[in-house]
This record gives structure tokens, C-alpha cells and sequence, in this order.
């Protein structure tokens, strides 16, 4: 599972980083579209770097996933595939998540070197179905799902062999963030360990 952090003030994604820790959750993507999210990204990595894995999300171009890795970021995820992205996160060693949708677009991305395919907007396809129906060809490629994961649907997304689901409302929901509700966003989190684990132990 890896937490998607897209708030909207750096008190919001402070909140967010600590309730997932007080989950027991080990890693946390945080979007660039926080406001100040590459010195986010620097004070997270810097003050919960050895129980987090932090990585920045949403990058759109090279540039700005160079000054988040210098920041701290361990991995890099793109809504879409751009090659100078993943060329820079594999010169610096990190792991790079690309996005994609189609057949064609998730194979290039994974030809072209990605560690993993973040297969978006997931839900708006088909959801498990869809993911389903793409690792049919594709056993082989290791796919992240992002766009719509619940606790409702996450058993069947892990049913389908993904390597892991990136979840956002369902853990950050708007009034616990707004108003710095960490007991509330750690409660979230650990009903979707929950159902997790509990999709785990079926399969």
C-alpha cells in the first residue's frame, strides 16, 4: 500500500506523513502538487527518513524529479511516462513508478526500463477487471493501481496480482486532514491494513 499525500497546506501533509506512521505504514508518496511539497519531501525525509520511505508524486518532467531526489525522494511516480524522467531517477538509483493506461503505453513504459507501471486512472476503466484483463498478456510486468482503491475493492485489485495499491481519500479523508485529525487519519489507515491483511489471508 502506498499512501498518495495530495493536500492542499504543508500542515495538511504533516498531518497526513504522521498518521500514516502511527499506523505502522512505512511508505508515503507526496504529490508535487502540495504547496512546497520538494522541501515537504526534504523535512520528512530528514526527520522520519529511517521508518519512512518517502517519494514524490505527480512529477511531470526532469528537472523537477532531479530536485526531488536531492531532496529525499527514494521513488519517483508520473501520471504519464516521460522517458528524461525515468532516465534521470535510474542515473541517480531510484526506483521510478511511471504511469499509463492503455496495453500499449503500460509496455512502453516497461520496455523503457520502469521498475513498476502505476496503471491510471484505474477505476475509471473497469477497475479489478480492467487490471485483470491487462495482466492476462502482461504476467510478467509489475503494476501499482491508483484511482478509486477502497476497502470495499482492495482484496480484488490484490486478487489480480498487482504489486501494490496506491490509496488516497480513503485514508486522508478531507475533515480529519482539515482540521489535523492524526488519530482519525491513522484509524483510516489501519482499517485498510485490515483489509488488506485480511485479502492476504483468503488468497
Amino acid at each position: 500500500m502506498i499512501p498518495v499525500v495530495r493536500v492542499s497546506t504543508r500542515e495538511q501533509a504533516i498531518c497526513a506523513v504522521e498518521g500514516i506512521i502511527e499506523a505502522g505504514i512505512n511508505a508515503v508518496e507526496i504529490t508535487l502538487t502540495v504547496p512546497g511539497a520538494i522541501q515537504i519531501i526534504a523535512d520528512v525525509a530528514t526527520k522520519y527518513g529511517e521508518k519512512l520511505l518517502v517519494g514524490a508524486g505527480t512529477v511531470l518532467d526532469a528537472e523537477t524529479c532531479r530536485l526531488a531526489i536531492l531532496a529525499g525522494a527514494e521513488f519517483i511516480v508520473s501520471p504519464a511516462f516521460d522517458a528524461r524522467v525515468l532516465e534521470v531517477a535510474r542515473t541517480y538509483g531510484k526506483i521510478c513508478m511511471p504511469g499509463a493506461l492503455t496495453p500499449t503505453e503500460v509496455l512502453t513504459a516497461w520496455q523503457a526500463g520502469a521498475d513498476l507501471v502505476k496503471v491510471f486512472p484505474c477505476n475509471s476503466v473497469g477497475g479489478p477487471s480492467y487490471i485483470k484483463a491487462l495482466k492476462g498478456p502482461f504476467p510478467q510486468i509489475e503494476v501499482v493501481v491508483t484511482g478509486g482503491v477502497n476497502l470495499e475493492n482492495v482484496g480484488q485489485f490484490l486478487a489480480t496480482g498487482v504489486a501494490a495499491v496506491g490509496v488516497g481519500e480513503i485514508i486522508f479523508a478531507q475533515e480529519a486532514i482539515k482540521s489535523g485529525n492524526v488519530a482519525a487519519v491513522t484509524a483510516n489507515a489501519r482499517r485498510l491494513v485490515e483489509a488488506i491483511k485480511s485479502a492476504r489471508s483468503k488468497r
